[in-house]
């Protein structure tokens, strides 16, 4: 996207994510006391009057939760500092300008960026005082905010947007853009979801590690294919309940749920050399849950040498079988098999849930699944559906009028979605129905729809 760059810096624990929360104006990043909580790079573009630009949180520079990531998070920084028409150098107005604090100043100078001091935990106008322990930072630019209480943020905005180039937003009175479809990677720890994604994207956009649980945050990242820009999300990897130890897996698996639900289409990925388990098979009730398009997608097929994908498909059938429908696909996310194929799937999916067919299609397919198997029906209520209509699409949304709405079962919709599924051209995505009452009209005969 061709739009400037703002990136967030500073040491652990000053109040970067909360900074990148209040500019953005939505809780997206991780805010924990804990330090080293931030280890990707977490980017939202932020719409102005004036136009627009994309926000970039980044992990704390200098002092790390893990030794093993660290030279991994230090490179994300540097990547987003290298790409950056401004940055943000985030101190803390209560602790007062530390070593590591010039540290990062001198970084920033020599590297000849424009940088703006942000004195971060300002609370009150009293508080502002403690900037001028900064000016020793050689920066003369210096903001006062409390990120927290949202003080100081919309005088920090209007600075950072007269201090970019001028590009069109979508408030700023140019053409519109289509919003690039939504792609969620979602599956167990170490699957290899960071590892598509890098590959997307074609650069080494978010750690990958053998460490199970290095992505907390969930990470949009915007890649392209020919003429097609994509957001690809990044989620953390499921968990089991009790493997839960703290807040940050608590907000962890919470950005995971969101990111399935903002989602145009979801990819559960699952690795060719491991079981698929109860966490796989509560992942895809979860999705189906919410009406979402779903590529079941085995990765890891580089170490499974003389494995097809029609080894793979009874095996996930079996294991999963509440999303039968959805398409199956096997790749490698380190060499690159099959993930256009994956992506080509995605878009098909994503087009099978705009499909509309008229009324009259849905109630032949209607009459002729109800001729085959009769609504549910107690002994005093015959259970009847007099007519449907579909009223919504992604997901394709059907109302259904009968009357007694309470006798449909989940069983019942699920065979009448495989029935407008196998009838119409949207047959590898869920349907939803929306069962309404109605009275019989008189003179209709029974059955009818």
């Amino acid at each position: 996207m061709d739009m400037p760059s703002v990136v967030i810096v500073g040491r652990p624990n000053v109040g970067k994510s909360s900074l990148f929360n209040a500019i953005y104006g939505r809780r997206v990043a991780i805010v924990e006391p804990t330090p080293g909580v931030t280890r990707d790079r977490i980017c939202q573009v932020v719409e102005r009057d004036s136009g627009a630009f994309e926000l970039v949180d980044t992990g704390g520079m200098g002092l790390h939760d893990s030794e093993e990531l660290a030279d991994d998070i230090e490179m994300q920084i540097l990547i987003a500092i290298e790409h950056a028409d401004l940055v943000l150098l985030v101190v803390d107005a209560r602790e007062g300008c530390q070593p590591l604090d010039k540290d990062i100043a001198r970084q920033l100078r020599d590297g000849g960026k424009k940088v703006l001091v942000v004195v971060n935990k300002c609370d009150r106008p009293r508080d502002d005082g403690a900037a001028a322990d900064f000016y020793s930072l050689g920066l003369s630019e210096l903001h006062t905010t409390s990120a927290t209480h949202r003080r100081g943020i919309a005088e920090l905005t209007e600075k950072v947007a007269a201090a970019l180039p001028q590009t069109p937003g979508r408030r700023g009175g140019g053409a519109a853009e289509a919003e690039p479809m939504k792609i969620a990677l979602v599956g167990r720890r170490n699957v290899g979801k960071s590892t598509l994604i890098n590959y997307l994207a074609q650069e080494p956009r978010v750690l990958v590690s053998e460490i199970p649980g290095t992505t907390r945050d969930s990470v949009d990242v915007r890649f392209s294919v020919g003429d097609l820009e994509f957001i690809a999300i990044d989620t953390a990897g499921l968990r089991r309940r009790k493997q839960i130890k703290d807040s940050i897996d608590f907000y962890s698996m919470a950005r995971s749920r969101t990111s399935i639900r903002r989602a145009d289409v979801a990819v559960h990925m699952m690795e060719a050399p491991m079981e698929v388990g109860r966490l796989d098979k509560q992942l895809a009730d979860y999705v189906t849950s919410l009406y979402k398009p779903c590529v079941l997608t085995v990765n890891k097929m580089d170490l499974a040498p003389g494995v097809s994908q029609e080894d793979f498909e009874p095996y996930i059938r079996d294991r999963l079988p509440g999303v039968a429908f959805a398409p199956l696909v096997c790749i490698s996310a380190l060499t690159g098999e099959n993930v256009m194929q994956l992506l080509e799937t995605a878009l098909a999916l994503h087009a099978q849930g705009a499909v509309r067919p008229t009324t009259s299609e849905v109630n032949r397919v209607l009459q002729e699944a109800v001729t085959r198997q009769s609504p549910p029906s107690t002994s005093s209520r015959p259970g009847r559906i007099y007519y449907a209509t579909q009223v919504g699409i992604r997901p394709p949304t059907i109302a259904l009028f009968m009357n007694e709405p309470d006798l449909i079962t989940d069983s019942y919709k699920r065979y009448l979605a495989n029935r407008f599924r196998k009838a119409f051209e949207y047959n590898a995505v869920p349907v939803k129905f929306l069962v309404r009452a109605r009275k019989h009209a008189e003179g209709q005969q029974d059955g009818k729809t």
